[in-house]
């Protein structure tokens, strides 16, 4: 494994940015939206790469999905 890697993956919690994302029926589009309206710079590609792993996410992204979602970042990360 190499510094930033999650097994095979870049992020750990990318199912369950998918997992509340399909919850508030957002698509992937809708959800990169809201985050540039917040200053993140997303596109519809950023969330399908963060959701399959092939991303990394940095801790501010985190706060802003979680935010956006409706959820705390601990859970996003699985920690609760």
């Amino acid at each position: 494994m190499t510094i930033g890697d999650y097994g095979e993956r870049r992020n750990m919690s990318g199912d369950r940015v998918r997992e509340a994302r399909v919850r508030y029926k957002y698509s992937q589009a809708e959800l990169a939206a809201k985050a540039q309206c917040e200053g993140v710079d997303f596109e519809q590609d950023t969330i399908s790469r963060i959701e399959n792993g092939q991303r990394m996410v940095q801790d501010f992204e985190l706060k802003t999905l979680a935010n956006l979602l409706g959820v705390t970042t601990d859970w996003l990360l699985e920690l609760d």
